[in-house]
């Protein structure tokens, strides 16, 4: 067995027993964002239509979610996975509309989710619009 420091993050632990950090996302504008981290999800029997309902069901009965109960949230976008580069904005790629999650009943192995991979979750919408015109209204 090759010593512990020689494996990568996300080689670490199997696909059936995985971290992933969800970042919700309720306005593009002003960078606001949640993350959300799940622990010990099996990669290899969860869709995304199973990520999603775990997503909305920990907004709905948690109380720092709150503010997030207003906001339609619909579509799925690979962010980074471990060891990857990262884009510049900082809770969503502008970039590569291929990593959006267009199918809901692959699992994420299948989508090309591993260990420690980072996707956002918002507003198709405004995602869109946001695109459109990339301008922050928070400065910091």
């Amino acid at each position: 067995m090759d010593d512990i420091s020689d494996i990568l993050t996300n080689e670490a632990r199997p696909k059936a027993d995985s971290t992933i950090t969800v970042r919700v996302i309720k306005s593009f504008e002003y960078r606001t964002h949640r993350s959300l981290v799940l622990h010990h999800l099996n990669l290899e029997s969860t869709t995304a239509a199973d990520l999603k309902k775990t997503i909305l069901q920990t907004i709905q009965t948690q109380s720092p979610w709150k503010p997030y109960r207003n906001v339609t949230l619909d579509t799925f976008k690979l962010y980074t996975h471990a060891h990857g580069s990262k884009t510049t904005n900082l809770i969503v790629n502008l970039d590569h509309d291929e990593w959006i999650i267009q199918d809901e009943d692959k699992t994420l192995a299948d989508l090309g989710f591993e260990n420690e991979t980072e996707v956002s979750f918002f507003n198709r919408d405004a995602y869109e619009k946001f695109k459109l015109n990339p301008e922050t209204k928070w400065d910091p």
